[in-house]
């Protein structure tokens, strides 16, 4: 079989690789940070909600590194299509999960709430570190001509 190289999933794939890597051990302490702090101000439903909502900013975090490794091999339009379909996505089910969760006595929704959104400011700015010192070009010249 005769595969063409497409540098442009080869660049998407790299940079997702280097998301993961960066962001990783600084949103686990966040996590971290997060469940200690709120069990400490709250008890046991703080730690709980914490970690709740550690694992929602994971799950959404990961949700998007995924969906950049699916589409990858895509034309860079459809990739900006799947990434803002799957902003709108993520946003709706996490709308749905908080929602659900809020009722719930044993999670300190606060707790929660800023324990998930420091994991996602932790991971989000660990990215943009990630896509600085990845070194790969931003405009990618078609091979084809």
């Amino acid at each position: 079989m005769n595969e063409t190289r497409n540098p442009h999933a080869e660049s998407v794939l790299k940079l997702a690789d280097a998301m993961v890597k960066t962001a990783l051990l600084p949103g686990v302490a966040t996590v971290v940070v997060g469940a200690i702090v709120a069990t400490v101000l709250v008890g046991w439903a703080g730690l709980f909600g914490a970690l709740i909502g550690g694992v929602i900013a994971f799950g959404s975090s990961l949700a998007t590194l995924w969906m950049m490794r699916k589409s990858s091999g895509m034309d860079p339009m459809a990739v900006m299509a799947v990434s803002l379909g799957g902003y709108i996505l993520k946003l709706l089910v996490l709308l749905g999960v908080m929602t659900l969760l809020g009722n719930i006595d044993a999670l300190h929704r606060e707790s929660l709430a800023f324990t998930m959104l420091a994991v996602i400011l932790v991971w989000a700015a660990a990215e943009v570190i990630a896509f600085r010192r990845t070194k790969i070009p931003t405009i990618i010249p078609d091979s084809s001509k």
